[in-house]
């Protein structure tokens, strides 16, 4: 074993660099996001994004110190903690059509973020501590407790999208901890049901096919009773669930259907973004010289849709290089997750992917109508101090998987 002083600064030199390129070019964007005819709240963003990253990389600093034994000796806690910044937020928080910042002075944070990372820390805790791996369902209901008290204060700020990326860390940790995958289908189908449940034919095929699947797949009578009842209470909940979404959720929900029907209202946004990228062709209008940015017809053109910006401005090439650099990035940390020889880091790491890819492949498909609009950031680029300090946390925590990794510790 090494002795500490022998072992390199940095473990995964690549992860690193490409993570700090995409905030420094994240800081470019959102100056180019707030150079536009009017003032706006994107004008002026890209100082306290570049303060938020200076922040981000003392936190690096720190965490990266950490041993991991500490970290799943502390995820409980961590994890605790957040739950209570949760409850906090719903107490004495803001935001526009709930509650989901805290303000700090002349500064805010957003608790859900924080919330997503001590999530995946305790669900690699709960990976770590099984021996054997999950088989059935009914070995899930740690990981399930774990997911839905976040869920369920996400969602009561209401922050629906959100609260999609606790599912998906729910199943990227049921699978990776080892759960087979046919009974990961049947996890996922009731949520495949409430997506198809606004169109009848189109669910009735639905669950025949997972009628058909369970009875391939032969799980425990229970497993495939709880299977069918939960997709046929999806089907069933669809109408009163619609009815208790907000008035806006509803309307970015029909905009992704059909944008035209509302072009000057909820389908305004897809429109436009629509409008800017293709507009920008193979090499892109030039930094800063994007027209539908200038005249600020791209709604939150700094946070949400700053991949819309990229596109106007630097063209398919740029937003390629993009997106290139998203894919080098998940490509290193599902390598340290396949690598790790300890389950805690493994299955740590694996959730910090799947994290990641949510909100790459949410907020990129938002911007191009491939997926609803739903006001997921774009990691490192999108203007938002809570995400950036939690995304270099988390870079910290790889790079300490990769450093004791290299070191045999």
């Amino acid at each position: 074993m090494r002795s500490p002083r022998s072992q390199p600064r940095l473990a995964d030199r690549v992860l690193v660099a490409v993570a700090l390129v995409l905030a420094v070019f994240g800081i470019f964007m959102i100056y180019s996001a707030g150079a536009v005819e009017l003032p706006s709240q994107a004008t002026g963003a890209w100082r306290r994004q570049a303060l938020w990253l200076a922040l981000s990389l003392i936190a690096f600093a720190i965490a990266v110190r950490v041993p991991l034994r500490w970290l799943e000796w502390a995820a409980p806690a961590l994890y605790g903690g957040s739950l209570l910044l949760l409850v906090a937020v719903l107490v004495v928080g803001s935001g526009v059509g709930g509650r989901s910042w805290i303000r700090l002075g002349s500064m805010s944070i957003q608790p859900a973020e924080f919330a997503k990372l001590g999530t995946v820390l305790m669900l690699a805790r709960l990976g770590a501590g099984r021996r054997p791996p999950p088989e059935h369902l009914w070995d899930l209901w740690p990981y399930a407790a774990a997911v839905l008290v976040p869920t369920l204060l996400v969602m009561a700020q209401p922050d629906l999208g959100t609260a999609t990326i606790f599912a998906v860390i729910f199943l990227a940790a049921a699978f990776w901890s080892g759960l087979p995958i046919h009974r990961v289908v049947l996890v996922v189908s009731p949520l495949v049901s409430l997506a198809l449940a606004f169109s009848t034919p189109l669910w009735a095929v639905f669950f025949v096919f997972v009628v058909a699947f369970v009875i391939g797949a032969r799980p425990l009578l229970s497993e495939a009773v709880l299977t069918l009842a939960a997709n046929v209470t999806m089907g069933v909940v669809m109408l009163p669930l619609w009815h208790s979404l907000a008035p806006y959720q509803q309307a970015r929900i029909l905009a992704f259907l059909q944008p035209e029907v509302d072009p000057q209202g909820a389908g305004w946004h897809l429109i436009q973004s629509r409008v800017a990228i293709g507009s920008g062709g193979w090499f892109g209008k030039g930094f800063g010289e994007g027209t539908q940015k200038r005249l600020a017809f791209i709604p939150e053109q700094h946070t949400d849709f700053i991949f819309s910006v990229v596109g106007e401005e630097l063209g398919f090439l740029g937003a390629a290089l993009v997106l290139s650099a998203f894919a080098i990035l998940l490509w290193r940390v599902l390598r340290q997750a396949e690598r790790a020889d300890d389950r805690f880091a493994s299955v740590l790491a694996f959730g910090i992917f799947a994290m990641w890819f949510a909100h790459v492949a949410q907020n990129v498909g938002m911007t191009v109508g491939l997926t609803p609009i739903t006001g997921i950031p774009l990691p490192f680029l999108s203007y938002g101090g809570s995400f950036l300090i939690v995304s270099f946390l988390a870079i910290a925590i790889l790079e300490r998987i990769a450093l004791e990794e290299r070191s045999g510790a």
